[in-house]
């Protein structure tokens, strides 16, 4: 059942806040204006599809009139057709509409900080990482967004321990969100003299990135160290102490960056990081309290969960949270990852409405 009470609410909701987005002292306010133009715009598009469902509502019942009113056998068949292709559109409407009911995420817009790091597997681990920076760069390019690096430990044979990245571009959070998590990778590594097939991991994490309006932070709260970067076996990178570390001391989260020369840069880059880290934590508490009452399906906070095996022999990619799975793993980590990325939006998206 539609609910139009609700629906009808939801009209007089706009009505009001088309009153305050057009008071200029609003503009005083960033966060505050920020969130009353995200609300308007969702209401906006639920009211112009509930329109819309109450139009072809309309056109049904004044057909079905018609329909008792005609006596010609000729015209009758036109009208019931007719009546099938209104009820088809009726159907349609009602389906947008119940999706634009689901509460959107606001961070779904917001570019995504991915952090991919090396787990058990030692070098095979790291040269993983690698190979899922690639497939998520690939990916980033079909997409059209932009990327950078933020962070970055490379090993000797061309892995990553750990790298950092920034993705920006339109609903990049929003497509990546689900690839958080642990990824299993099953193949014979380049360093195995005998043939055996290995296992190891790597985890991925995706957060938001934060404004300044999202997450307060408080200098005081704040260690920040510099230190001399250095690279592979230890070299030095630069002969200045330009590297940054910086320590939330309420939280314990620690951030360090190197990669620029210069300090300011340096710190610039971690303080990003640090930011998009404490608004994923606030998020990931707010998953909680929810999931105490109702363990969602889909886990997008839980960094520890194993998500998705990649296995070499089998040519096999299989995420264990939908049980999908394909046989094209070359294709996936060439970054053709849509399809999984677009089913886990899906079962997410169900989930919230069976909640």
């Amino acid at each position: 059942m539609i609910p139009r009470d609700k629906l009808e609410a939801l009209r007089e909701e706009k009505a009001e806040l088309e009153s305050k987005v057009s008071d200029p002292s609003l503009m005083n306010d960033p966060k505050q204006y920020r969130t009353i133009m995200r609300r308007y715009k969702e209401l906006c598009n639920i009211i112009e599809s509930w329109d819309k469902y109450l139009n072809f509502e309309k056109q049904m019942a004044d057909t079905k009139n018609m329909l008792y009113s005609e006596n010609d056998p000729d015209l009758q068949a036109m009208i019931k057709d007719e009546i099938l292709s209104l009820q088809e559109n009726l159907e349609n409407a009602e389906l947008e509409l119940r999706d634009l009911l689901i509460p959107s995420d606001p961070n779904d817009e917001k570019n995504a900080i991915i952090e991919i790091r090396a787990g058990t597997g030692g070098e095979e681990a790291a040269l993983f990482v690698a190979d899922l920076f690639r497939m998520y760069s690939y990916y980033a390019d079909q997409k059209g967004w932009k990327k950078q690096i933020l962070s970055m430990n490379e090993t000797g044979l061309g892995g990553y321990k750990e790298i950092v990245f920034q993705l920006n571009g339109e609903n990049a959070y929003g497509l990546m969100r689900f690839e958080s998590g642990v990824h299993r990778v099953q193949r014979v590594p380049v360093t195995e003299s005998s043939g055996r097939i290995h296992t190891s991991a790597v985890s991925v994490a995706v957060l938001p990135e934060a404004e300044d309006i999202d997450v307060e932070i408080n200098e005081n709260d704040l260690r920040i160290d510099v230190y001399r970067s250095s690279g592979n076996g230890g070299q030095s990178v630069n002969t200045t102490d330009s590297a940054v570390r910086i320590t939330h001391i309420p939280t314990g989260l620690v951030v360090t960056c190197q990669d620029e020369k210069s300090q300011i840069k340096n710190k610039a880059k971690a303080m990003k990081v640090l930011r998009s880290k404490l608004l994923d934590l606030e998020i990931r508490r707010q998953e909680q309290e929810i999931a105490s009452f109702r363990r969602a399906q889909i886990s997008t906070g839980d960094r520890s969960a194993k998500i998705r095996t990649y296995n070499f022999p089998q040519s096999r990619v299989t995420d264990h949270r939908i049980n999908l799975t394909s046989y094209n793993l070359e294709s996936f980590l060439a970054g053709n990852i849509d399809e999984f990325v677009q089913s886990l939006r899906i079962a997410w998206r169900n989930e919230k409405v069976n909640e």
